[in-house]
Protein backbone atom coordinates (compact mmCIF):
# COMPACT_ATOMS: atom_id res chain seq x y z
CA UNK A 1 0.00 0.00 0.00
CA UNK A 2 2.92 2.34 0.65
CA UNK A 3 3.92 1.87 -2.98
CA UNK A 4 0.41 2.76 -4.19
CA UNK A 5 0.37 5.91 -2.07
CA UNK A 6 3.85 6.82 -3.30
CA UNK A 7 2.78 6.41 -6.95
CA UNK A 8 -0.35 8.48 -6.33
CA UNK A 9 1.71 11.14 -4.55
CA UNK A 10 4.12 11.23 -7.49
CA UNK A 11 1.23 11.62 -9.94
CA UNK A 12 -0.28 14.44 -7.89
CA UNK A 13 3.11 16.16 -7.54
CA UNK A 14 3.77 15.92 -11.29
CA UNK A 15 0.27 17.20 -12.06
CA UNK A 16 0.83 20.04 -9.59
CA UNK A 17 4.11 21.00 -11.27
CA UNK A 18 2.51 20.83 -14.73
CA UNK A 19 -0.41 23.04 -13.68
CA UNK A 20 1.96 25.52 -12.02
CA UNK A 21 4.12 25.63 -15.18
CA UNK A 22 1.07 25.93 -17.47
CA UNK A 23 -0.48 28.74 -15.45
CA UNK A 24 2.77 30.67 -15.27
CA UNK A 25 4.07 30.18 -18.82
CA UNK A 26 0.94 29.61 -20.94
CA UNK A 27 -1.60 31.77 -19.15
CA UNK A 28 0.99 34.30 -17.96
CA UNK A 29 -0.55 34.38 -14.50
CA UNK A 30 1.82 34.81 -11.60
CA UNK A 31 -0.13 32.79 -9.04
CA UNK A 32 1.52 31.37 -5.96
CA UNK A 33 0.75 27.92 -4.57
CA UNK A 34 -2.05 29.19 -2.32
CA UNK A 35 -3.71 31.00 -5.23
CA UNK A 36 -3.57 27.84 -7.35
CA UNK A 37 -5.07 25.78 -4.54
CA UNK A 38 -7.83 28.36 -4.07
CA UNK A 39 -8.79 28.34 -7.75
CA UNK A 40 -8.31 24.65 -8.54
CA UNK A 41 -9.97 23.31 -5.39
CA UNK A 42 -12.76 25.86 -5.76
CA UNK A 43 -13.44 24.90 -9.38
CA UNK A 44 -13.04 21.17 -8.75
CA UNK A 45 -15.21 21.37 -5.65
CA UNK A 46 -18.07 23.20 -7.39
CA UNK A 47 -17.96 20.78 -10.35
CA UNK A 48 -18.12 17.79 -8.00
CA UNK A 49 -20.88 19.50 -5.97
CA UNK A 50 -23.01 20.15 -9.07
CA UNK A 51 -22.52 16.55 -10.24
CA UNK A 52 -23.45 15.19 -6.80
CA UNK A 53 -26.44 17.56 -6.61
CA UNK A 54 -27.81 16.41 -9.98
CA UNK A 55 -27.25 12.72 -9.21
CA UNK A 56 -28.71 13.14 -5.69
CA UNK A 57 -31.87 14.78 -7.04
CA UNK A 58 -32.33 11.92 -9.50
CA UNK A 59 -31.60 9.22 -6.91
CA UNK A 60 -33.85 10.82 -4.27
CA UNK A 61 -36.85 10.36 -6.60
CA UNK A 62 -36.24 6.59 -6.78
CA UNK A 63 -37.84 4.16 -4.37
CA UNK A 64 -35.50 3.99 -1.36
CA UNK A 65 -33.70 7.06 -2.75
CA UNK A 66 -32.80 8.49 0.65
CA UNK A 67 -31.51 5.07 1.73
CA UNK A 68 -29.34 4.91 -1.40
CA UNK A 69 -27.99 8.40 -0.74
CA UNK A 70 -27.29 7.51 2.89
CA UNK A 71 -25.46 4.37 1.77
CA UNK A 72 -23.34 6.31 -0.74
CA UNK A 73 -22.51 9.07 1.74
CA UNK A 74 -21.54 6.53 4.39
CA UNK A 75 -19.49 4.55 1.86
CA UNK A 76 -17.61 7.74 0.95
CA UNK A 77 -16.99 8.43 4.63
CA UNK A 78 -15.80 4.85 5.17
CA UNK A 79 -13.37 5.03 2.22
CA UNK A 80 -11.81 8.16 3.69
CA UNK A 81 -11.74 6.61 7.17
CA UNK A 82 -10.13 3.29 6.21
CA UNK A 83 -7.44 4.98 4.16
CA UNK A 84 -6.80 7.53 6.91
CA UNK A 85 -6.34 4.66 9.35
CA UNK A 86 -3.98 2.84 6.99
CA UNK A 87 -1.94 6.00 6.40
CA UNK A 88 -1.85 6.64 10.15
CA UNK A 89 -0.52 3.11 10.67
CA UNK A 90 2.29 3.82 8.20
CA UNK A 91 3.19 7.12 9.81
CA UNK A 92 3.22 5.77 13.37
CA UNK A 93 4.54 2.27 12.50
CA UNK A 94 1.67 0.72 14.47
CA UNK A 95 0.29 -2.10 12.40
CA UNK A 96 0.89 -2.79 8.75
CA UNK A 97 -0.35 -0.45 6.07
CA UNK A 98 -1.93 -2.75 3.50
CA UNK A 99 -4.40 -2.04 0.74
CA UNK A 100 -6.11 -5.35 1.51
CA UNK A 101 -6.88 -4.13 5.07
CA UNK A 102 -8.73 -1.15 3.62
CA UNK A 103 -10.65 -3.36 1.18
CA UNK A 104 -11.63 -5.83 3.90
CA UNK A 105 -12.76 -2.96 6.12
CA UNK A 106 -15.01 -1.65 3.35
CA UNK A 107 -16.37 -5.15 2.72
CA UNK A 108 -17.27 -5.28 6.41
CA UNK A 109 -19.42 -2.17 6.00
CA UNK A 110 -21.04 -3.52 2.82
CA UNK A 111 -21.85 -6.89 4.43
CA UNK A 112 -23.36 -5.21 7.51
CA UNK A 113 -25.37 -2.91 5.22
CA UNK A 114 -26.67 -5.91 3.25
CA UNK A 115 -27.74 -7.57 6.51
CA UNK A 116 -29.50 -4.33 7.47
CA UNK A 117 -31.19 -4.20 4.05
CA UNK A 118 -32.32 -7.84 4.32
CA UNK A 119 -33.76 -7.36 7.81
CA UNK A 120 -35.46 -4.13 6.73
CA UNK A 121 -36.93 -5.89 3.70
CA UNK A 122 -38.32 -8.66 5.86
CA UNK A 123 -39.97 -6.13 8.17
CA UNK A 124 -41.40 -4.20 5.19
CA UNK A 125 -42.86 -7.37 3.66
CA UNK A 126 -44.34 -8.40 7.01
CA UNK A 127 -45.78 -4.90 7.50
CA UNK A 128 -47.39 -4.90 4.04
CA UNK A 129 -48.83 -8.37 4.60
CA UNK A 130 -50.15 -7.31 8.00
CA UNK A 131 -51.80 -4.19 6.57
CA UNK A 132 -53.25 -6.14 3.64
CA UNK A 133 -54.74 -8.72 5.92
CA UNK A 134 -56.45 -6.26 8.25
CA UNK A 135 -57.54 -3.64 5.74
CA UNK A 136 -59.55 -6.07 3.59
CA UNK A 137 -62.21 -6.53 6.28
Amino acid sequence: MKEIIQVLADIVNNLHDFIQYFVLHSLNLNLDDKDLHFWLMGILGIIVFLFVLIVSKMVSKLPFGITILSFLYTLTFMVVLVFAIEIQQAITNRGNMEFQDAVIGLWGYIVFFLVFAAISSIFMIMNKAWKKRFTKH
